[in-house]
Parts: C-alpha cells; sequence; structure tokens
C-alpha cells in the first residue's frame, strides 16, 4: 500500500479510491501516455508525454530542451504531479445532475529529477520502446550518443500516490426512476486498428503487433512444396497488384480491379477491416519456388460455435493457373480447417457462370448442393446467382489423398 498524505487523501467519493500498488501499477501500466502538470515562472503547465513505470518509480520521456526538463536539472528537482486517466464509459442519468463517467485514474506528487546515468537513460528508453511491443526494442536500432544526448528522461519516485475508480451503472433518486428517459452505459473502449506499414517496408509485421484472438481468426503462416500462404497486409499491395493485373482474374469478383497500387492497398484495407471484424481470415500467396506474390485467398465467415467456415476471396495471377498453386493452398486450407480447426463443414460459393472456378471446386473433392440465388452483388452493383459446394469432415480422408496425388501429377 501507498502512504496516504493530504495530496492524495479524498475530500468526496472515498470509496472510489484505492492505494493499493497492484491497481496503481495496472493503471499506469496500460497507459500509453500522461499528463505532467509543473509551474515554471509562477505559472502552471500541463505537458502530455509518454511514460512507463519500472518498480517503484514513473519515467518520463522529453527533450533536453524542454522546460521542465531544464528546471529538472537543479539540484533541487522539479515538483510535479501526474495523471493518467481511462475512460471505460459514459454513465447516461434520467436526470441531468446523476451523469458521470466510468473510469480509472491514478496521480502522483512529488518530486523529479533528471536521470543523467547512461545506463539507467538506456534501460529506461528500451522499457517505453517495449511498452509499444514487447521486444521492440531488440527488433530496432539503439539510440546513439548523439540521440540519447537529445532526448530527456525525468524519474518520478511513487511515493505519493492514489488511485480512483468509477464502474457499474445509473445511480438514480429514487423519484427519478419512473421518468419516460433511456438510461444506461455506454461502453468505450480503445481498439488499435490494422497496422499500416511506412512506405518500402518489406518485412513481415512481428508478433507482438498481432491481435491476440482465436484460432480460428488467426492467419497462420503455411508452406508446401509449391505455395506459401502468409497472413495478408499492406506491404503486398505493389507486388499483389501487378499480379493480379489482369481482367480475366476480375471477371467474376464482387469488387472492381484495383487500377493501380494505391486501390490495391484499399482492397487489402478492406480485406483487413473485415478480419478486424471475424468475417475474414485472409492470406497472400507465393509461388514457394521464387518467392514472387502471386495471390490472395481467405477464409470467410468463420464460425467456431458451428465448426464451419468458407473458403473464397481466391485470386491467382494467370501465368500461375495450373501449376499446382492454387491446388496445394487448397490443401493447406482444408488441412488446417479439419485438422487444426476440427471444423465440421467448409463450404465454397461461386458465380454459376464462373465455369474455371466450378471445376476447380469439383476438383478438390467438394460437392455442389444447389444454387443460392441473387445472393452476392457483382462489382457492377446487379446481382449474381451462387453455385453452393461443400466438403464435411467425413469427406476429408479420401479428399486429402485425392490432393496429396494431384500434386505429384505433371498436369496437377
Amino acid at each position: 500500500m501507498y502512504a496516504t498524505t493530504s495530496r492524495t487523501t479524498a475530500t468526496r467519493d472515498r470509496g472510489r479510491m484505492d492505494y493499493g500498488r497492484p491497481t496503481v501499477h495496472a493503471v499506469l501500466d496500460e497507459a500509453y501516455h500522461c499528463t505532467l502538470g509543473f509551474v515554471v515562472d509562477g505559472e502552471p503547465r500541463l505537458l502530455p508525454t509518454l511514460h512507463v513505470r519500472i518498480d517503484d518509480t514513473l519515467y518520463l520521456h522529453g527533450s533536453t530542451g524542454s522546460r521542465p526538463l531544464l528546471a529538472a536539472r537543479g539540484p533541487d528537482g522539479l515538483p510535479v504531479c501526474v495523471a493518467v486517466t481511462h475512460l471505460d464509459g459514459l454513465v447516461l442519468a434520467r436526470s441531468q445532475f446523476h451523469h458521470s463517467a466510468n473510469y480509472r485514474s491514478v496521480v502522483a506528487h512529488g518530486t523529479a529529477r533528471l536521470v543523467t546515468d547512461e545506463a539507467t537513460k538506456r534501460q529506461v528508453l528500451a522499457a517505453l520502446v517495449d511498452k509499444l511491443g514487447r521486444g521492440r526494442s531488440a527488433d530496432t536500432r539503439p539510440p546513439t550518443r548523439r540521440e540519447l544526448a537529445e532526448t530527456a528522461v525525468l524519474a518520478l519516485p511513487l511515493r505519493e500516490v492514489s488511485a480512483k475508480a468509477r464502474s457499474g451503472g445509473v445511480l438514480e433518486d429514487e423519484a427519478d426512476l419512473d421518468l419516460p428517459h433511456w438510461a444506461g452505459v455506454l461502453p468505450l473502449r480503445t481498439v488499435a486498428g490494422p497496422p499500416e506499414p511506412d512506405a518500402g517496408v518489406t518485412v513481415p509485421l512481428p508478433s507482438y503487433l498481432r491481435p491476440s484472438r482465436s484460432v480460428w481468426l488467426t492467419a497462420e503462416p503455411m508452406q508446401g512444396q509449391h505455395v506459401i500462404l502468409e497472413p495478408l497486409e499492406l506491404r503486398h499491395a505493389e507486388d499483389l497488384f501487378h499480379a493480379l493485373d489482369d481482367p480475366d482474374v476480375w471477371r467474376y469478383i464482387g469488387s472492381p480491379q484495383p487500377r493501380d497500387v494505391d486501390g490495391m492497398a484499399d482492397y487489402i484495407r478492406s480485406a483487413l477491416a473485415a478480419a478486424e471484424r471475424g468475417v475474414r481470415v485472409p492470406w497472400a500467396q507465393r509461388c514457394a519456388a521464387t518467392g514472387a506474390v502471386v495471390g490472395t485467398t481467405s477464409y470467410h465467415e468463420p464460425s467456431e460455435a458451428d465448426r464451419s467456415l468458407e473458403i473464397g476471396y481466391t485470386q491467382l495471377g494467370r501465368r500461375w493457373w495450373r501449376t499446382g498453386i492454387n491446388t496445394e493452398a487448397k490443401l493447406l486450407l482444408l488441412t488446417r480447417a479439419f485438422e487444426v480447426l476440427d471444423a465440421i463443414r467448409v463450404t465454397w460459393q461461386t458465380n454459376v457462370h464462373n465455369e474455371r472456378s466450378r471445376r476447380a471446386i469439383e476438383r478438390l473433392g467438394a460437392t455442389r448442393e444447389g444454387t443460392l440465388r441473387a445472393n452476392r452483388r457483382r462489382a457492377d452493383g446487379t446481382w449474381r446467382d451462387s453455385a453452393l459446394y461443400s466438403m464435411v469432415a467425413d469427406d476429408w480422408p479420401e479428399a486429402r489423398d485425392r490432393l496429396r496425388s494431384r500434386l505429384l501429377s505433371p498436369t496437377r
């Protein structure tokens, strides 16, 4: 427990206060930024900045030329107040007076001092980078001596510190409970979007930037003799555009053909947004022999509860048709579906007029179940009829053996 002082003792709502280290540390560690308060020349100042906690010390990032850092150079340090707040929800009451918010916050008082020891400074900056992604410091260039000299770090011992939180629902006066107004809580959450690589980045997305989610929603890398499947990312846009720059590839696709690399990047963003919603698991396809990006494929509407998924959004550049890449990609996807995810049912849908696609699905060992009329929109806004195919777990062993045999055949 942190000791209470006159600056950390609440004058109202004392039941919401917490001085326990676990609570304080959890609030600080979850937040990526804080607000640093201090006084310069008799004037109050607030500075948003980054922070990291190591044990019972809070470290604050800054520039060596900033006012608080200059003031902290003195032997007496710099008196500061640091605040961190997570807003978890808006509480809407029947009366205006009882509107509130659910939150978790920490306020720390004390004297901050400049970190001058180089080893400690490097340790803190590495910890700050690792806070953005576990293992990130080992995955980046460390600061040079010049960069280290231009960066300042303040150390604030956590002694006068308190946490305060509100959770739960609406607190109303009994007389207001019958008022004909909506009341309740609007939850608020900070959610990371799909990572967007800088121009020229060719390395895969690091594991620490990938969201932790169900194996059903995870595009795990897979490799065969002909094809490599890797999670689809924006860095694939240029290569994928050139591989699929053919009207025949897009003839039966529901989306219009991208006209340039930026258009392909938008197409990939749409796929990644669907992945965030849990309705698509997209992969890029590479030729195992050359490493070239040759196409894309996906799981669509995976349902762990129903143990079913659809294989779709498959596009392969014309020059790689009938090379074994599509057959092996489907073998990898089906193996994962039936043997890793323990799926019961896998389906395909294709335009009833797309004879080439229908024949390819049938060669996989899928059974046509019928026609879904006007169930998907074409790129021109009209509606298509779809041929529906399926494969169930009982079909899989025979289909797997047939696909493996086909991959050994020169004609695939």
